[in-house]
């Protein structure tokens, strides 16, 4: 596996080696001991699949307490993946990092606990995989808004993206609760 350094230094983009050939392909999706090595020791307790149609927004969402940390990829279509520093105490707070995943670029994201996560569908159907490192706790779940002037993300859609309610009411960063 190839893991890449983000602008956020604990944000990384993980990219496997992939065993192709005219049957199919063939790849490691998480080997706890290669990537242990490359310093992401993390224990996972919970697996989520989403599947969206072209221009869903999901996020920016994050666990005031009980914080996740997340393994995400694409197994079917595109996405556009964004991770928003909310660490009060470290030097890239309110910064945001966003990578292409898409099922033929086969590249993971790692978001560690402590960060908001979201992400906008560029196919024409997209299907997501989580891995994460706590369980979901619905009264700790927070909303970061996605569009907040303060964060600038270029999220690469045209128009409006098609969202939740919940995700249409986020807060934005000056108002949000953060983490230490």
């Amino acid at each position: 596996m190839n893991i890449i350094d983000t602008k956020i230094p604990e944000v990384k983009i993980i990219e496997p080696r992939v065993f192709s050939d005219a049957r199919g392909f063939f790849y490691e999706s998480w080997n706890q001991r290669v990537l242990a090595n490359a310093g992401l020791d993390v224990h996972f307790v919970q697996d989520n699949h989403s599947r969206s149609v072209r221009n869903v927004l999901r996020g920016l969402h994050y666990q005031i307490r009980y914080p996740q940390g997340k393994l995400v990829r694409a197994v079917v279509g595109e996405v556009f993946d964004v991770a928003v520093d909310l660490r009060k105490s470290a030097p890239t707070f309110g910064q945001w990092v966003g990578v292409t995943l898409s099922a033929e670029n086969k590249r993971m994201f790692w978001i560690p606990p402590g960060f908001a996560h979201g992400f906008v569908v560029r196919s024409e159907v997209a299907e997501f995989l989580y891995k994460a490192t706590d369980y979901w706790h619905a009264e700790h779940e927070r909303t970061l808004l996605w569009n907040d002037p303060a964060l600038a993300i270029d999220w690469r859609i045209d128009g409006e993206p098609i969202m939740a309610d919940k995700d249409r009411q986020g807060v934005p960063l000056g108002d949000a609760e953060v983490y230490a």
